[in-house]
């Protein structure tokens, strides 16, 4: 099927009750009608033919036949805690939530700690805004249950795997731990001052200075025997602050990540095979669209949008992330 679409073509999916993912321009989302959607704003997406990024058009996914619509339930900071204790039997959750607001903050910081945390496959992605836009556009997303747009509550659509099915969901991370030194950080936070590195107190702010460091490339580290990426926002010389996409914890050993060559070659060398047909929702990071050059550039025929965040039970960096729904064996 094509995934980006025109109004109308969306419209008419909406009216015969699909069940739909759908990422676009703020603009156009508001046009749509309510029906069993969610949404949240961002201009770029990996197409059929590769990066791109596209203003007009909506990004469509529909999860597929072996997944049944349940209903959608929207949360703000206070109770996105429960994001898991709500999740039904035998059912996968798809959220959405704007980037920089409380309710993405507060899931970014505590998911791990919630109750039954990944008790049941959660997927999604964190809503953005075009680059040329950060700082003056803000990030939404949209109930489309009611057609609602918000910019501090996240929303997850529920749906139930029919019997015979199972889900899966994975991440794929090209970036691997590079030679340099351990750091540690004293606060879980997406803005740090001090580190340790090899055990010695520095700002951070002055040590990536000093070293050159590429913040191109993210800090990697193993969470549970998964290679997880904090990505670097910005570094302020004057506060001697440095910020990241995603927050660092407490006494969790990071390291700079080493280069890579080509990361289409590395991600499509990395993909699994066979996996097109079982592969019902995949997003993937702005931060890799930008710093490899995937615009025009296909990456395995994999589909998603592109955005300020992903999430595989908890939020993710300059990570792929894709849910598979096959028969079980």
């Amino acid at each position: 099927m094509r995934h980006l679409l025109e109004l109308d073509d969306v419209r008419a999916l909406i009216r015969q009750r699909d069940m739909l993912l759908l990422a676009g321009d703020e603009e156009i989302l508001r046009r749509l009608p309510a029906g069993r959607w969610i949404a949240g704003t961002i201009p770029y997406f990996m197409g059929d033919d590769g990066g791109v990024c596209d203003r007009r058009r909506i990004f469509v996914e529909r999860p597929g036949p072996a997944l049944e619509y349940l209903g959608v339930r929207r949360y703000g900071e206070h109770d996105v805690a429960r994001v898991y204790l709500d999740m039904p039997k035998d059912a996968v959750g798809i959220m959405i939530a704007p980037a920089e607001s409380r309710v993405h903050l507060s899931f970014a910081l505590n998911a791990p700690s919630y109750d039954r945390f990944a008790c049941a496959p959660l997927f999604g992605w964190i809503a953005g805004v075009h680059l040329d836009e950060l700082g003056r556009a803000r990030p939404r997303v949209f109930d489309g249950t009611t057609g609602e747009v918000l910019d501090e509550h996240g929303v997850v659509m529920h749906a139930a795997l029919k019997p015979g099915y199972v889900a899966e969901l994975a991440i794929l991370n090209i970036f691997e731990p590079g030679e340099g030194p351990a750091i540690t950080f004293p606060e879980t936070s997406f803005a740090v001052t001090t580190a340790k590195v090899d055990g010695k107190l520095v700002n951070f702010a002055d040590h990536v200075r000093e070293t050159i460091l590429d913040t191109r490339l993210p800090l990697v580290a193993d969470y549970y025997g998964a290679s997880v990426n904090v990505s670097f926002q910005t570094v302020d010389p004057d506060k001697r602050e440095v910020r990241f996409f995603a927050p660092v914890f407490a006494g969790v050993p990071y390291r700079h990540a080493r280069p890579v060559g080509d990361y289409v070659r590395a991600f499509v060398s990395a993909l699994p095979r066979g996996l097109e047909d079982s592969v019902a929702l995949s997003c993937n990071c702005v931060l890799n669209y930008v710093h490899s050059s995937l615009e025009g550039r296909s990456t395995g025929g994999i589909v998603g949008p592109i955005t300020f965040g992903e999430i595989a039970y908890q939020l993710l960096n300059q990570t792929m992330v894709y849910l598979t729904v096959s028969r079980s064996r």
